[in-house]
């Protein structure tokens, strides 16, 4: 297992999963289930591997199940912290209520989503994560996905050298693709938001790539962003069926 002391991670666990109801009236979206266990422990576990070992989660619709169920992380070997926030502040927003549990040796963190199944390897951001840390500029890195069905248009688009551009000031030999919900970002991006101030990441995203100050990689193994209780029946009958993806067991 690579060590990543410096770095820490945080899984966004605020949303209140709109699309997913009923089923997100009573489970917070993070704590319901595919192929036996909860979406955010797949996650934590992953993390883990990676040597993430400081995880921050940050909670509000029923947020009091999540810090029930998975405690202080020592079941996973990790070192769990919460951010509760009454309500939800979006992705920036939620990343500044959470800062000084997010400050460490390093200005760069991990962030994902808590309803992201993937195999994404956390540990190959390290790289990327040193990098960034010694520039004098804040940046950020994103981990872009194919354009899954619903939506074919995609977020940003990446070139071979790992540059991003906005949809409208893309070359020819950019192709667009989707955001994974997997991404590094340097703190001091978030120098000017007070704690307890809703905002999104799009306006933080929109500058960062016009400035050639964002990077990305493209990742095609598994990624499902689970949205609807029919994705979410899908692949939790898709994990059952392989014999790689048991309760146990790692994301092959």
């Amino acid at each position: 297992m690579t060590v990543m002391t410096a770095m820490k991670a945080m899984i966004f666990a605020a949303g209140r999963g709109e699309r997913m109801r009923p089923l997100t009236d009573v489970t917070p979206k993070p704590l319901l289930s595919v192929g036996g266990k909860p979406i955010i422990v797949w996650q934590i576990e992953a993390l883990a591997r990676a040597g993430f070992t400081d995880i921050v989660i940050n909670h509000a619709w029923l947020g009091a199940q999540i810090e029930a169920a998975l405690g202080d992380g020592s079941a996973f070997g990790v070192r769990l912290a919460y951010s509760a926030e009454a309500e939800a502040l979006e992705t920036a927003g939620g990343i500044a209520q959470a800062r000084t549990l997010l400050e460490g040796a390093e200005n760069v963190f991990l962030a994902v989503s808590g309803d992201v199944f993937t195999a994404f390897d956390y540990a190959s951001l390290r790289p990327q994560a040193k990098r960034m840390a010694a520039l004098p500029t804040p940046g950020m890195h994103l981990v872009m996905v194919p354009n899954p069905p619903f939506h074919p248009q995609g977020d940003f688009s990446l070139d071979a050298a790992g540059r991003l551009y906005l949809p409208d000031a893309a070359p020819a030999t950019a192709s667009p693709l989707t955001f994974g919900n997997i991404a590094l970002y340097d703190l001091r991006l978030f120098d000017g938001i007070a704690p307890g101030t809703r905002m999104a990441l799009t306006p933080l995203y929109r500058h960062s790539i016009a400035a050639a100050q964002a990077s990305g990689e493209r990742f095609d193994g598994i990624w499902e962003n689970i949205g609807t209780p029919a994705q979410l029946a899908a692949l939790d009958a898709d994990v059952r069926a392989r014999h790689d993806l048991a309760p146990g067991s790692r994301i092959a």
